[in-house]
């Protein structure tokens, strides 16, 4: 099928699909005419890269995934290798969100936020970094 129709069948715009084969992460076969050709197995990797990606898994985890996707011998330990390490970032994102949370809510409950120029917000953050 052509570039328009794999990018439907798997809700990808035909943007991504062009960008993931410029890097090398799905190469379609090309027709007489130059035209791309996905076949079942092009869509089974990008369906695999593109729920990693909504995931937040970076290009060369997903490289490592289609690598191990495609090798009958993997062991499904180094797949969760790589969904474990992931994780771990994902963690440590939550918790820094958390310590900026925990820093921020309390200027944005001491703004007033009425019509008033006084900001509680920008007096803090004019303020030396201790």
């Amino acid at each position: 099928m052509k570039i328009s129709e794999a990018a439907k069948q798997i809700d990808l715009p035909v943007k991504t699909l062009r960008y993931y084969e410029e890097i090398g992460l799905v190469v379609p076969a090309r027709g007489s005419n130059g035209y791309r050709i996905y076949r079942d197995g092009d869509l089974i990797r990008l369906r695999l890269v593109g729920r990693a990606r909504q995931l937040g898994f970076a290009i060369d985890d997903c490289r490592s995934l289609l690598a191990l996707q495609a090798d009958d011998m993997r062991a499904s330990a180094d797949v969760k290798r790589i969904a474990t390490a992931h994780l771990a970032v994902i963690d440590e994102k939550i918790s820094q969100l958390q310590v900026l949370r925990g820093s921020l809510a309390p200027l944005v409950d001491a703004c007033r936020g009425d019509e008033e120029a006084d900001c509680a917000i920008l007096n803090d953050f004019a303020q030396p970094i201790s």
